[in-house]
């Protein structure tokens, strides 16, 4: 059973939900000690914080249903639906809410974790319409004569909207992934790499650009028509003056399979990683990669392939940390979508309770020239939201540092991945061809053996193995 989340336990008491939910249990049972009286036609003691779900209900100015509320936030769509009794329930989670504010409040916590307030009756809309309208017209109505000086203190005046064409999108297929974590809607990283699959344009010519040089989305769509590829150079920590919210450790293991499979084929690949978060000492540890063996383009099999991952996740006690993918040519940093997918991410791995909880990207840029040596460039990074007074901002690439753990051994499922990525990329158009030069002294074969030799394990047991999938490599090329 879903449970119910009220004010108190959300700091929503800017607010004042205390008092609201007090007024709505009085006004139910006026004997039972309320100091209200009942809601009726010509009542004149309700102030506008007086005014609840329950009583513009009852008046009939708005009515139950699904879907029927929603908030914007900082370009992220939430919607709800309005149960009889005043409550809200998160579509996406089934959580109930007893309030618009303790559900404002929460959703917004979920994108901007410093968010201390949510002031729902000005962010939450019933029908297109916001909450705090249908209160104003309830006062109109019932109490012409009403002090309107509280008005102010419902709206925070930050929530901006969004543009109509995007009130509408798609709400996209729920992550087949979810099972392990919590129900989302939403589009996987997978399938948001699919949208644009075949028209990337040659990732060898891109070059970043500065965060600050993008301005707005409005700028962005209308001006420049800057193109979702585009790449961005990551912003440290100590570059805002901020400390990174969050440690990470990551397994050599997982790097050395990430790697190899970004290595395989000119086209970009795409992952997932499996870890765990401790909240106690703040720290993400990333424990296995879960490569999609799957083309950026066939939907249908990516859907097969995560619910595979999302077993595997299961069995062996982790939960779903974060994402991966390739920049085969290019610089490994993040593009306008990858910063816009990385967000989104970052809202749907959020725990069901109020804490936060960090997702971790990584982009592997194999056979970019301008990396120093044979090793592949792996760059982490994590995306913080735009200021809240500026929402259609791109969110800020922030680079994350990471310590890395030297694994003492290749365990037997890391080389039956290699395996499985081997045989599902052969034959494949675009395979890469490792008996070719690289560049004038290595074969593409002596790069990937001299990108892996830094993660491979101390214990060189497996190094017969390694040696036969590379001939695999060499013969199915």
């Amino acid at each position: 059973m879903a449970a119910v989340l009220d004010a108190e336990s959300l700091g929503g008491d800017e607010c004042m939900e205390e008092d609201e939910e007090e007024l709505e249990t009085s006004l139910e049972d006026p004997e039972s000690g309320g100091k209200f009286i009942p809601v009726g036609r010509g009542c004149c003691i309700l102030t506008r914080r007086g005014i609840t779900l329950r009583v513009l209900l009852k008046d009939g100015l708005i009515e139950p249903g699904e879907g029927v509320l929603s908030i914007y936030y900082l370009g992220k769509k939430f919607l709800g639906d309005l149960l009889t009794d005043g409550k809200i329930v998160w579509q996406e989670t089934g959580q109930v809410f007893n309030s618009p504010s303790a559900w404002a409040t929460y959703c917004k916590k979920l994108v901007n974790p410093a968010k201390k307030s949510g002031c729902g009756w000005a962010s939450v809309k019933y029908k297109g319409q916001k909450l705090d309208q249908y209160k104003a017209v309830w006062l109109k109505k019932y109490q012409p004569n009403a002090p309107t000086a509280e008005e102010s203190l419902v709206s925070e005046g930050e929530d901006e909207e969004i543009p109509e064409d995007e009130e509408e999108e798609a709400k996209g297929l729920k992550s087949t992934l979810s099972e392990s974590m919590r129900k989302q809607q939403g589009k996987s990283p997978v399938e948001l790499h699919s949208a644009d699959n075949g028209k990337r344009l040659d990732s060898r010519n891109r070059v970043p650009v500065r965060y600050c040089s993008l301005g707005s989305r409005d700028s962005a769509r209308y001006s420049t028509q800057r193109n979702p590829h585009t790449l961005v150079e990551v912003t440290s920590f100590a570059a805002l003056n901020k400390f990174q919210p969050f440690n990470v450790a990551i397994s050599s293991n997982v790097l050395l399979l990430l790697d190899f499979h970004s290595h395989l084929t000119k086209s970009e690949v795409v992952g997932y990683l499996g870890g765990r978060w401790d909240i106690s000492s703040q720290l993400l540890t990333v424990l296995r990669a879960f490569p999609c063996r799957s083309r950026l383009g066939d939907v249908e099999l990516a859907a097969a392939v995560e619910e595979e991952i999302c077993q595997n996740l299961f069995m062996r006690g982790l939960s779903l940390v974060g994402w991966y993918h390739s920049h085969p040519f290019s610089h490994a940093l993040p593009s306008l979508q990858d910063i816009d997918t990385q967000m989104d991410y970052q809202l749907k791995l959020q725990g069901t309770n109020n804490s936060f909880q960090p997702c971790l990207a990584l982009i592997c840029g194999p056979y970019f020239h301008g990396n120093q040596g044979m090793e592949s460039k792996i760059s982490p990074f994590w995306v913080m939201p735009p200021p809240e007074q500026r929402p259609y901002d791109y969110g800020i690439p922030m680079e994350v540092e990471v310590t890395y753990v030297q694994d003492g051994f290749l365990t037997n499922d890391i080389l039956h991945e290699m395996m499985l990525l081997v045989e599902f990329y052969k034959g494949a158009p675009d395979l890469v061809k490792f008996q070719e030069n690289w560049s004038q002294e290595q074969t593409y074969l002596d790069k990937l053996k001299g990108s892996l030799g830094s993660r491979t394990p101390k214990d060189q047991g497996f190094g017969h193995i390694l040696e036969q999938v590379y001939s695999l490599l060499k013969h199915n090329s």
